[in-house]
């Protein structure tokens, strides 16, 4: 259960993928990044499925990137990989957003996705 070096490498490619989409203001790239059901909670309500995390990411304003580093990562079960991450969010004309984010990742058909997003925004 202890993170390893696999882990990490395995967690940083699925969030290379959601930070180059991110970066590039790609939200149907971002939503390819997670499972048909996933479930995603950033900074707004809710919403399960890749329209969601489209939507959502899609109304985020142009010029925002994301950066992050890998804190921890589990591997509960064979296939499902738990990380947690630091983010910062940059915008062009507002301060960095820091937060905290949960994912887990499910391997489906021998591809890397997030089914679990969860932002926490601490004060």
């Amino acid at each position: 259960m202890q993170s390893t070096e696999a882990h990490r490498s395995v967690l940083r490619g699925v969030m290379d993928r959601w930070k180059t989409a991110v970066d590039a203001h790609a939200p149907d790239d971002v939503a390819a990044c997670f499972t048909e059901d996933a479930i995603f909670q950033g900074l707004h309500p809710y919403s399960v499925g890749r329209a969601g995390v489209a939507e959502y990411y899609a109304s985020q304003p142009l010029g925002l990137t994301a950066g992050y580093e890998v804190l921890e990562t589990r591997e509960p079960a064979e296939g499902v990989l738990l990380g947690y991450l630091g983010v910062d969010f940059s915008f062009v004309d507002r301060p960095t957003l820091s937060v905290n984010l949960s994912v887990v990742l499910r391997r489906i058909d021998g591809e890397w996705y997030i089914s679990h997003y969860q932002v926490s925004k601490l004060d």
